[in-house]
């Protein structure tokens, strides 16, 4: 059993926790693909190269820490269930 990679940000944000089991969950009922995380991750890296542009504006540090979160979640969900990556 693939094992989750320390947190970046705070562990004790309940809506990271939320959206992390939900992801998860999700992936889980074969509702999200592998190939669907990946392209999460690169709309969130999108996000932050793009920062003055990004039609949803938040912080850059925030930006960037939910870049790292979610190519975490990739990776631990990738791992964990397998599937196909995009091609």
């Amino acid at each position: 059993m693939a094992t989750y990679p320390e947190l970046q940000s705070d562990p004790e944000d309940k809506n990271l926790v939320i959206l992390q089991s939900l992801i998860c969950l999700l992936r889980e009922k074969n509702v999200l693909s592998r190939a669907d995380i990946e392209e999460l991750c690169d709309k969130v890296q999108a996000r932050v190269a793009n920062h003055e542009s990004d039609p949803l504006p938040c912080q850059m540090s925030g930006a960037r820490a939910a870049a790292t979160e979610v190519a975490q979640i990739g990776d631990y969900i990738g791992r964990k269930y397998g599937g196909k990556h995009r091609r």
